[in-house]
């Protein structure tokens, strides 16, 4: 059974090995060990390599927004295992059950975990240039020996790194066979309500979904890939249909006249990589708040882990619910049986995307993201935080980079932003936002948790 495999633990021998027989009168030593005072930096500078290396992939080679939520869980879940195995134990632990000593170093665990998953990833992925293949390898090595030249050579280097290693093993042993890159979830449908890809003027050829397998992953938290479900599209019959087709026909349309300079510029801006934007938020706002190698790799965990479930529960159901995107509906209007809506042969969105509509993957991320960072954070952040955007669309005058106050504000504009893109109906981003919420939540509430001590005299 496939769905267990996360369940079975990794050497039980080394487990028995460790055991508790010592851990009771060392806990006050191991209590102030090395591990509890590891600085998050290295965890940090790991997880900027991980999105960078990950995102920079080619679309087809899951470099794509919701393929790249899943690979980033893996390096950080694999990355948390590491510090985590060190000393004490602190928190449940995601796959890795052997212990290693608290003088074993941190920083090591965590190059070594993150690489090693890293390399794994670029090593296996399909629609990859083999010539880009050797460099992202090459690179990572580097980055990798550079890290370890930092650590002074020995005992306490060599226990971190297989640490690291053994986290990196567990998580690479578990994502096996775990459905990425598998068949298209894609079953066309032509008929009224369904999504229809947009054709590509150059090849003539549809312009499909990168990664149209992600709803179809083993998730790594969830019972089922479809464990929260969204409630679904509006009735094409229903009034609230027509209001949010005609809201989106006046301003998502590309030519729109009710959309301002400011909208234009926002609603590009967000078209970046949410798991880009929320990883760097979550490493600067643990650095400001001087986060230990241990919480920051839990936040870290948390945030990827809930993002990775959220994207593909909601590339289930965008599949599952197949419905279709504005300019498919505004163009085809007459034949949704709703008085209220009217079509347009040429209206055409501001931003495209080549997969069906509901809901919004960008919001189901934002949502899981941000349920995290509050849950570590609050809502409103003490003098704001940062996202520079890595969107194609923005002018070479446009700010890249935008404040926030808090993190609902930023959410709250983004529902808004697909609208005004063309991208979205409103449900759709309310839905996704409320499906990245519920995952989060139960992955915080079931996963990585504090483990309590008992102490025996």
């Amino acid at each position: 059974m496939k769905s267990n495999r996360k369940l079975i633990g990794l050497t039980t021998a080394a487990v028995l090995a460790v055991g508790g027989v010592s851990a009771s009168s060392s806990d006050a030593r191991i209590g102030h060990s090395h591990a509890d005072n590891a600085s998050g930096a290295a965890v940090r500078a790991w997880n900027e390599i991980a999105v960078n290396t990950l995102i920079g992939l080619p679309g087809p080679a899951g470099g794509a927004p919701p393929a790249a939520q899943v690979h980033v869980a893996m390096v950080q879940g694999a990355v948390f295992d590491a510090v985590n195995s060190i000393g004490r134990k602190h928190y449940r632990s995601y796959l890795l059950k052997q212990r290693f000593p608290a003088q074993a170093s941190t920083d090591a665990a965590v190059a070594a975990a993150a690489y090693g998953v890293l390399r794994d990833i670029v090593s296996t992925v399909p629609n990859l240039a083999e010539a880009n293949r050797t460099t992202a390898l090459a690179t990572l090595a580097t980055q990798y020996a550079g890290a370890l030249a930092a650590i002074p050579d020995g005992w306490t280097e060599t226990k971190g790194v297989a640490a690291g290693e053994a986290a990196a093993a567990a998580m690479i042993a578990a994502r096996a066979d775990d459905g990425r890159f598998g068949p298209s979830q894609w079953v066309p449908d032509t008929a009224p309500g369904h999504w229809w890809p947009q054709t590509d003027p150059a090849t003539g050829q549809p312009i499909l979904d990168p990664t149209p397998w992600v709803g179809a992953v083993d998730p790594f938290t969830l019972k089922s890939p479809s464990q929260f479900r969204t409630r679904g599209p509006l009735r094409l019959s229903s009034s609230r249909w027509a209001r949010e087709l005609n809201e989106v026909k006046a301003i998502g349309a590309v030519n729109s006249t009710t959309r301002t300079a400011t909208q234009t510029y926002i609603a590009r801006w967000w078209q970046s990589t949410p798991a880009k934007s929320w990883n760097e938020v979550g490493r600067q706002l643990a650095m400001r708040h001087g986060l230990n190698a241990l919480d920051t790799a839990r936040l870290l965990a948390l945030q990827n882990l809930s993002g990775a479930d959220a994207s593909i529960n909601c590339w289930n159901d965008k599949y599952h619910w197949d419905f279709w995107r504005p300019w498919n509906a505004i163009q085809r209007a007459a034949e949704d049986g709703n008085p209220a809506t009217s079509p347009d042969a040429a209206w055409l969105p501001l931003i495209a995307a080549p997969y069906p509509e509901h809901p919004s993957g960008h919001l189901c991320l934002d949502g899981a993201h941000t349920r995290i960072l509050r849950m570590f954070f609050g809502d409103t952040i003490p003098g704001g935080y940062s996202i520079t955007s890595l969107s194609t669309l923005l002018g070479p005058a446009d700010a890249r980079t935008r404040s926030f106050g808090s993190l609902s504000q930023a959410v709250d504009e983004i529902v808004e932003a697909r609208i005004w893109a063309g991208l979205h109906f409103r449900t759709a981003d309310l839905q996704g936002k409320a499906l990245g919420l519920n995952v989060a939540r139960y992955v915080a509430s079931h996963y990585l948790q504090p483990v309590h001590h008992h102490h025996h005299h």
